[in-house]
């Protein structure tokens, strides 16, 4: 079997999805690349997070054809590879529908940068991308498009959902979940008021040291 320790890794954490309330259903996917390879990691279309295996992953190469796998690879896998193939040092892709990021996206707004977390983690504002049907490589390259000169490694498709990214599926995981986290947050401020801004220069260096400093 190809990959067997990047199956194992994509297939364990598609179960923070559901932990995190990221997605319903079968709705949201996770990818990852190997380096190495090139080949692709990627959950299969329309199966329950309860039933994924690292045996039912599906592997495909770079251009969305499937290597290995006995089930169809999720809907999503062409804009995934598109990402891969343009942005280069990414090697994990997490897609949700997740509520209130999605609720940003149906307005076709960004998240603003309202808090020392989402600077740390986004170095500003979450962005938003146009609209795309799903299918082909349209979203991928929507994604590509919205963030390639932004620093935030996630962003949301209008009238969609959240599509992160990562040097690793767990990193794209954890940019997913602090996503949804900080859309919370800041809609919940919105419902009470207007919400203080950062000052754009406290936001970079906010951003420096916890990408540089902050962890062991």
């Amino acid at each position: 079997m190809l990959l067997p320790e990047l199956r194992q890794i994509v297939c364990e954490l598609h179960a923070e999805l559901p932990k995190n309330s990221l997605v319903a259903w079968t709705s949201g996917n996770i990818s990852g690349r190997d380096p190495e390879t090139g080949l692709v990691v990627i959950k299969p279309s329309g199966v329950t997070f309860a039933e994924l295996t690292p045996e039912n992953m599906v592997v495909v190469d770079i251009d969305g054809k499937i290597v290995e796998g006995d089930y169809k690879a999720s809907s999503d896998t062409a804009s995934h590879c598109y990402i891969y193939r343009h942005m280069p040092d990414v090697n994990g892709i997490v897609h949700t529908h997740s509520r209130y990021a999605t609720a940003f996206a149906t307005l076709g707004r960004e998240i603003p940068c309202v808090t020392t977390a989402m600077s740390d983690e986004f170095g500003g504002p979450i962005p938003c991308g146009g609209f795309a049907l799903i299918g082909g490589e349209e979203i991928g390259q929507v994604v590509v498009e919205t963030i390639k000169d932004h620093r935030s490694p996630s962003c949301l498709l209008q009238s969609h959902g959240v599509f992160a990214t990562g040097p690793s599926a767990e990193k794209a995981v954890k940019a997913a979940v602090m996503t949804e986290d900080n859309a919370a947050i800041v809609w919940t401020a919105l419902q009470m008021g207007t919400p203080l801004t950062i000052d754009p220069a406290d936001i970079d260096k906010l951003y420096d040291r916890y990408q540089n400093v902050y962890g062991q």
